[in-house]
């Protein structure tokens, strides 16, 4: 897909979502709850996104500190 086109495909999105928040107000009940979920659902994928990129970025920007490792040796028998 070409730029021009992808950003003319979220241009309508925009528009068509506008429209859509534009209608809420005198829409029915069922119609209200289902964008609510919607909503709620598009936060949450936000959400969870945003907290794996920063759990992400903060291991490669600031890695744990190891101490040394010591060799495991066998024991000798008394």
């Amino acid at each position: 897909m070409a730029a021009p086109d992808f950003v003319e495909e979220m241009r309508s999105v925009g528009k068509r979502l506008l429209l859509k928040l534009q209608g809420l107000p005198q829409a029915e009940p069922v119609e209200l709850v289902a964008f609510s979920i919607i909503v709620l659902f598009t936060a949450t994928v936000l959400l969870l996104l945003l907290i794996a990129c920063s759990c992400c970025c903060a291991h490669c920007c600031c890695p744990e500190r190891r101490g040394r490792k010591a060799q495991v040796r066998p024991m000798t028998p008394p």
